[in-house]
């Protein structure tokens, strides 16, 4: 986990006043964002945020390789494609696809709100305190399906990494 991300998020977060919604971090380029957050909280501040990144990646992995053998299996099972067919390998890789969004999602949200809420002389966040109180004000203020804005997009953007990646991986085991 790389959790200089929160780099990342500050800047695509920013925009113009007129249209700003949110904390704006402003800062000038990928060098001037992570020259300000250094700065201003050390290397912990670079790191502040990783919190939710860890969960995350640990549970899109285990969603990903769990579903994937199943479902491929499952649709061969089905007669929808043959065994060992490419076919199959994509099959299974879309419905993993959709099994690692789903289990993402919550975290992707998290780690967003975690890496973008402002924070004070100290580096602390003035928003939540951590992954625990994020998840919970979230659920309570804005319902359980707050934790999944942006499902969509999450799924295309992981749903054609996760099919390809699990399409090569399994002819390179095959090999």
């Amino acid at each position: 986990v790389v959790s200089p991300a929160q780099v990342k998020t500050h800047l695509q977060a920013q925009t113009l006043s007129a249209v700003a919604v949110g904390h704006q971090h402003n800062h000038e380029s990928i060098s001037g964002a992570f020259e300000s957050i250094y700065k201003q909280h050390g290397v912990a501040g670079l790191w502040r945020g990783v919190t939710g990144a860890v969960p995350r990646v640990a549970v899109g992995s285990a969603a990903q390789l769990a579903t994937f053998t199943s479902a491929k299996d499952w649709v061969c099972e089905h007669q929808w494609f043959r065994a060992g067919s490419w076919a199959a390998v994509l099959a299974g890789g879309m419905v993993s696809g959709v099994a690692v969004a789903v289990t993402m999602t919550p975290f992707d949200v998290v780690s967003t709100r975690l890496y973008n809420q402002p924070v004070d002389a100290d580096g602390t966040g003035k928003l939540y305190r951590g992954f625990l109180d994020c998840i919970l004000q979230i659920s309570s203020k804005e319902g359980l399906l707050g934790l999944y804005k942006g499902i969509g997009a999450v799924y295309l953007r992981l749903g054609p990494h996760t099919v390809l990646s699990l399409f090569f991986w399994d002819e390179l085991r095959k090999m």
